[in-house]
């Protein structure tokens, strides 16, 4: 299992590009992505359980209600939603581009982003599609996760390579998320591509059963997304004997894709709005699983606590309280409580009560980037991890005029 560069263009059969079309005032910003397959590729998606959802994710799950897609087209700056004509956009766009690319409209997979209930015009996508089809390339992959970014500040994409049997396989994907992030399916926009032969079935399968662990662990500040999507298309290019089952290569796959949105879980956190730091909670020693998600859900999602870490200020009982507040069943008295970071690890809880710490080593763990929560609650063999990031000042100012 090797990480290698390329993203969504790394599997084959697979090209993408990002242009500016129009839809941003800032022309040197793109605002259109497309994924393209060669051949038809199985494809399965989750969505946003937002009861308030973007006309894209309706259009999306009828067209691929057969388990096959050619394409993925999203535009950013402008989400289509909570427009009286959403569905009517969403469904133009899919036939605009299966027009110009000679394909059905129903394989086309639609998505959007940006700015929620301002009109969406159609003629910036519709005048963009022939450039975006000029720009596809088997290198396009950053172009197109430039195309879908909105306060992002870094490009997020990832690529691994893996065996079945004696075929190389591979596996990239892209994401764009930053705020808004709390997500109740998975997080934000990933689009995943894939040369596995793997049956629409499975592939549907890991994707759901992947998700619980990774993209839904992650939370930024608490607001989950109308827009939310995670799609990937599995074209069977890598030419190995087809998943169909559960089986050892069933096994190596989900590696694979854990691998890839594990990748961009972290990106997604370490890239919230307004963060400096990345904060990664583990939770050990739980009696459930459900237990485990749950508690490192919460702490990663206490405002206290985030804030504390921002300002480097080991202040544990934020912790403590966030694991009381989980209504999960824990004895307090058996928690433990580290902090860890490049600098190196400290204790600062043991069994539910404070310890004598240096403050200082512990600011100077807390003043790093990546920042660990360890959290032991000593009563089962269940663990889980959450990821998030620090509460700053920055956070406020760009939704305080984030429309405007």
């Amino acid at each position: 299992m090797n990480i290698i560069s390329g993203g969504v263009t790394a599997a084959k059969g697979f090209k993408a590009s990002g242009v500016h079309c129009g839809i941003r005032k800032n022309k040197t910003k793109r605002d259109l992505s497309l994924i393209l397959s060669e051949n038809k590729a199985n494809v399965a998606a989750v969505y946003t359980k937002n009861a308030v959802k973007g006309a894209p994710l309706t259009v999306t799950k009828n067209n691929i209600a057969n388990g096959y897609a050619r394409a993925i087209i999203c535009n950013s700056g402008n989400a289509n939603t909570c427009n009286a004509n959403g569905i009517e956009i969403a469904e133009q766009t899919c036939n605009f581009l299966g027009e110009a690319l000679g394909i059905d409209a129903e394989d086309v997979v639609v998505a959007s982003t940006g700015v929620i209930g301002l009109p969406l015009d159609i003629e910036p996508i519709k005048n963009g599609i022939p450039g975006l089809i000029n720009a596809l390339s088997e290198n396009g992959s950053r172009d197109a996760a430039e195309g879908i970014m909105t306060t992002d500040t870094k490009v997020k994409e990832v690529a691994v390579e893996f065996k079945i049997g004696d075929k190389v396989c591979k596996i990239g994907g892209i994401a764009k998320g930053s705020g808004m992030i709390h997500p109740d399916m998975a997080t934000m926009l990933v689009f995943i591509t894939t040369d596995c032969n793997i049956s629409t079935e499975m592939l549907s399968k890991a994707l759901s059963s992947d998700i619980e662990n990774t993209f839904n662990m992650v939370s930024v500040d608490g607001d989950t997304s109308t827009n939310d999507m995670v799609c990937i298309l599995a074209n069977g290019e890598a030419k190995n004997t087809k998943i169909t089952e559960d089986n050892e290569d069933f096994a190596i796959f989900m590696t694979a894709l854990n691998t890839v949105t594990v990748h961009l879980c972290r990106c997604i956190a370490g890239d919230g709005e307004g963060a400096t730091k990345l904060l990664e909670c583990k939770v050990s020693g739980a009696e459930s699983l459900e237990i485990a998600k749950k508690v490192a859900k919460s702490v990663i999602c206490s405002s206290l606590t985030k804030a504390a870490m921002f300002g480097a200020d080991a202040n544990w009982g934020r912790v403590l309280c966030a694991i009381g507040y989980s209504k999960q069943k824990v004895d307090v008295n058996k928690i433990d409580v580290s902090f860890k970071s490049a600098k190196g690890e400290i204790i600062v809880c043991k069994n539910g009560a404070g310890v004598d710490f240096s403050e200082e080593k512990a600011k100077k763990i807390l003043l790093e980037s990546e920042i660990e929560i360890l959290i032991n609650l000593n009563s089962g063999e269940f663990c889980s991890t959450a990821w998030g990031c620090d509460l700053t000042y920055d956070y406020v100012k760009i939704n305080g005029d984030y429309r405007t």
